[in-house]
């Protein structure tokens, strides 16, 4: 099992690969601004887990598995980033918040979740759930519902409508 670092190492090193065709060093250690010796001492440790290929003063490439963890990081982030931009979280937040989350997320969740945001996108216009979800959001109430003590379940047995 991989580290939040090595995730983070790993999703760096992809990320700077597809923009400039190769990675280094310096350029580790500006994206995730840490020193170089911390990039030359965890590189090391990549190289020994199997996730790199490093060649001291030259480029870094990912190995097949370390090119696999790094997208699947970048996925999860992905997924969640866009989630919390369609529950109306800023663009700032968002980022923060997925890069904490995508560590820790279960594969189970990262489905529902990704399904939930494939549903929500499908439909040519915002289902009304989302609209009466980002009014609830702006005022604390939502028109033209009857208000309810508690909570009100979220299954086949829910009888509440909303207009």
């Amino acid at each position: 099992m991989t580290t939040e670092r090595t995730e983070d190492y790993l999703k760096a090193i992809d990320t700077i690969i597809e923009k400039k065709g190769y990675s280094q060093v310096k350029d580790i250690a500006r994206f995730l601004n840490v020193s170089p010796s911390s990039v030359t001492g965890m590189f090391k440790k990549l190289t020994k887990e199997g996730y790199i290929n490093y060649e001291k003063y030259g480029g870094v490439t990912l190995t097949p598995e370390g090119k696999k963890v790094a997208r699947s990081t970048k996925e999860k982030y992905s997924v969640l980033h866009e989630f919390l931009i369609l529950l109306g979280v800023d663009e700032i937040t968002a980022d923060d918040d997925a890069c904490k989350m995508e560590h820790a997320v279960t594969t189970q969740t990262l489905e529902k979740l990704t399904k939930f945001s494939e549903f929500v996108n499908r439909k040519e216009e915002m289902p009304k759930f989302f609209l009466h979800f980002k009014e609830f959001c702006e005022k604390g109430e939502i028109s033209g519902c009857k208000k309810t003590t508690g909570m009100v379940p979220l299954n086949k047995n829910t009888t509440k409508e909303c207009k």
